[in-house]
């Protein structure tokens, strides 16, 4: 009967030291794992204020489909809060660059025919404090996106202005958020 104890508590000791080892582990993996803003500031602190970006290329309305996704992507983001009232502490504004269009891949009955194109598109954003002047943030930045072009290469790439902006606005919001200024 005391080998049957003895066992029995050397299967509860060894369950607890396998728990309490996995307990170790996992606290020492996630040690640089943090919630919330990575530059040591206060989540919401601050506000931002996203101004209109002026559009310098041919294709009509990027600007406002940045300046869309921008916003959805720092509300995700939320190191700051969204201002919509013109009194936001950052300011950002900028100018829609360039917006290329360049062949990936081609139909492969016909390969002068283009089936997949990437879009990239480059933005200049600035962000500047609005009690001091101070510029933040003065740098070029890249999104893209790959279509796939059916029978109306318009549509697809009108389709695609979401993805594209999405894909500039999640750059823009690193930038912003995660800046050492």
């Amino acid at each position: 009967m005391n080998s049957v104890r003895r066992q029995e508590s050397r299967g509860v000791t060894s369950a607890m030291g396998a728990w309490v080892l996995g307990l170790a582990l996992l606290s020492t993996g996630c040690a640089g794992y943090r919630l919330g803003p990575t530059n040591e500031r206060q989540s919401g602190a601050r506000s931002i204020q996203v101004n209109p970006f002026v559009n310098q290329t041919i294709e009509p309305r990027l600007g406002d489909a940045f300046g869309q996704a921008l916003r959805k992507s720092l509300q995700q983001d939320a190191t700051y809060r969204l201002d919509t009232h013109n009194t936001g502490d950052i300011i950002v504004t900028g100018v829609i660059t360039d917006y290329q269009r360049s062949h990936v891949s081609f139909d492969p009955r016909d390969i002068i025919t283009p089936r997949d194109y990437q879009l990239v598109v480059k933005a200049n954003v600035v962000a500047t404090e609005r009690g001091t002047g101070k510029v933040l943030v003065n740098r070029e930045i890249s999104g893209h996106t790959t279509v796939r072009v059916g029978t109306d290469l318009n549509s697809a790439e009108h389709q695609s202005v979401p993805l594209l902006a999405e894909s500039l606005a999640r750059k823009a919001t690193s930038l912003l958020a995660d800046g050492d200024w």
